[in-house]
Formats: structure tokens, sequence, C-alpha cells
């Protein structure tokens, strides 16, 4: 195998994965989530992580199993479903650490990293409780303006998990869709990026010249390659498809009370990911999943 072969399993990604790292999700909400490979870190015993995401069902899960000590977040939501349940009863009981960020600090946490920056100043959170509940520091121009801005610090990232429509195995990825959010970001705050796939080919140049402009982050963020279709069901992963509300209603439904997690996760995680696929109908009921129209 060359040693630019970047492919490995599911296991194997969540295998170079240590209890305690600070670890990214991509994707934002609903959307463009890296599911199977959260699920493969449900069906491990990594434990203490903190997580820092726009989240949905991926931080919700994690919360519920138990292996988030710390989430750094702008949001947890489902959209439709405004407040993400499970994460709801984690926060609500004490259970984990929080630092609770606006959308644009977070995305500046995460460029200061990528920067290499220990951090960015941004007037976005200023006026708010934000930076004091989060222990933020101020500081201050040092040209004639004098203005006093938020030192939004490095959002350093052990490890970043995203999901791509395709990729090669080297690690040439490309996104499609409206927005592909901030995930070229999370790829370079991390010391080592994993991906997982729609679709898997051995030279991108190859295969897809056409759509070069759709790689948003160069190779050589990428540690790992996994190809796993439908990989971000429920979430949506556009154009292939869309969420799955009813998946989505079931899953907050189980959140009331008593809402346990250990009698419902099989349901929604399953023993491995062909069961878990085969329980919501297979590949075709997952594509035939309608995009959202806004």
């Amino acid at each position: 195998m060359s040693m630019l072969d970047k492919r490995m399993t599911p296991a194997e990604i969540v295998g170079e994965l240590k209890d305690g790292m600070t670890l990214g999700i991509g994707g934002w909400g609903p959307r463009r989530k890296p599911m199977a490979l959260v699920r493969e870190i449900l069906r491990s015993d990594l434990k203490d992580l903190t997580i820092v995401a726009y989240g949905g069902a991926d931080v919700g899960m994690l919360c519920a199993a138990g292996k988030v000590k710390k989430l750094v977040f702008a949001f947890v939501s489902l959209d439709a479903i405004p407040l993400e349940p499970w994460f709801r009863k984690a926060r609500e009981a004490g259970q984990i650490e929080v630092l609770e960020l606006d959308e644009g600090m977070f995305q500046w946490g995460l460029k200061a990293a990528a920067f290499g920056l220990p951090f960015l100043p941004t007037r976005v959170g200023l006026g708010t409780d934000l930076a004091d509940l989060g222990g933020l520091k101020h500081v201050q121009s040092p040209y004639d303006d004098g203005e006093v801005l938020i030192a939004m610090p490095a959002l350093k990232l052990d490890a970043a998990l995203l999901h791509v429509n395709r990729s090669d195995w080297r690690g040439n990825v490309q996104l499609f869709g409206p927005d592909v959010y901030y995930d070229e970001w999370f790829a370079k705050a991390a010391a080592r990026t994993y991906v997982s796939c729609e679709e898997l080919v051995d030279q991108m140049e190859d295969h897809y010249p056409d759509t070069a402009q759709a790689n948003v982050f160069e190779r050589c963020f990428v540690s790992g390659v996994t190809h796993i279709p439908c990989g971000a069901h429920p979430s949506s992963m556009p154009p292939a498809y869309g969420w799955d509300m009813k998946a989505f209603k079931a899953y907050t439904d189980a959140a009331k009370d008593p809402g346990d997690w250990n009698a419902v996760k099989d349901r929604f995680v399953g023993a491995d990911e062909a069961a878990y696929l085969e329980s919501v109908g297979g590949k075709e009921a997952v594509a035939a999943l309608p995009l959202p129209v806004f």
C-alpha cells in the first residue's frame, strides 16, 4: 500500500482517538454531520471528550452516552426541533462543562487555530455576557483607534471528523451543496482530520477534473479516509439526500421521561453501520429523503 493511501476503516479511525481528546465535529446542526463516525464512537469505550461543534444529534448522542466531559458550542439544534433534546437533558442535569459561544466567535476560534495563532481579535460578542461567562479576555488595538475587542482564543483540536460527498484515497475531498459550512476550518484547526465519504475514487483528477473547485481544503490536512455511503444519516447531505425528520422525531420522543439512553441506544446506533442502515430502510430509503426547502 502506498504511503499516500489514507484509506481506513471506521474502527481504525476511532482506534486512533484517545480518552480526553478535544474532538471537532463538522457540519451544522442537522446538516452534513459525520454521523456514522459518531456512531462508531458510541460503540467504543472512548470517554472524557471535549467536543467542539455547531451541534446536532452528534452532540446529543455523545452527551446521552456519557462520552462528553466538556462541550464547546454555538448551538445544539435539530432545526425544525429547535433544542436538541438529549443535549438539553445533559445540560440541565449539570452533567457536562460548557463553553457557549456566538456562532461568529466560534468560527473565529477555529480560524485562530488554523492560522497557528493564540487568538484573534473580534467585535463579535461585545455587549453580551458570553465573554464574561466564558472567561474570555479583551485586547486593545495598538493602533491610533485604540478599540477594545474580544480576544477569541484558538479552538485547537486534537482531531476533526467530517463527512464529505466525495474523496479519493489520498484525501482529496469534494463538498457539494449550497453551503459547506465551516468544514474547511475544522480540518485546518485539527492536528489530524478524518473524513468519511459518500463516494470513494482512486484519483480525483482522473474521474472528476471538472469539479476541482469543490475541493475546499487540501489533502495535506487529511489523515484518514473511510467510505461510508449514507454516513450523514439522519442529518442531510446535499445534494444526495435530505434529513430524516421522521427519525429525528422518534429520537426526540425517546428523550421524554424517563429518557433512558441505555434503553434506546441500540435503536439509534446499531450493532454496526450495516445493521443501522438496514434499520432505516437501506440506501434506497436514505437516497429518497427529500432535501428541505427554505
